[in-house]
């Protein structure tokens, strides 16, 4: 299936289920495919037959730097439904959220989740 990546969109923000958390902060990096046919587009050359990446980029840093939630996969939920509410090409998506530096001890480079959804008829 065709897609459009978002790739590395690095915000601060407030979750986590931890206080520290939510009164320090930390980094987040969201990666986000959309999936979609662009037959039409990369045929027409015409912005309607594709989804408008740089809006999406806006939406999805809008949903990681607004009200903090305690599980990135909850996160992570909200910007896939909010991708299907405002674009009705996207079938499915995948998107995954990374905690940089996790307030867990022990020696990694970094703790993410992915969810992947598709659009319900």
């Amino acid at each position: 299936m065709d897609n459009i990546r978002i790739n590395g969109i690095k915000t601060y923000a407030y979750h986590g289920v931890l206080e520290a958390e939510r009164t320090l902060g930390q980094f987040f990096i969201t990666d986000v495919v959309m999936y979609l046919d662009l037959s039409a587009a990369s045929r027409t050359d015409n912005l309607t037959e594709t989804v408008h990446y740089g809006e999406a980029y806006q939406m999805i840093e809008k949903i990681i730097k607004g009200e903090p939630v305690d599980l990135i996969e909850h996160l992570a939920e909200k910007v896939s439904m909010a991708l299907f509410d405002q674009y009705d090409k996207i079938v499915g998506t995948e998107v995954t959220i990374t905690k940089i530096n996790p307030p867990i001890e022990g020696n990694y480079d970094n703790v993410s989740i992915t969810l992947n959804r598709k659009r319900e008829d």
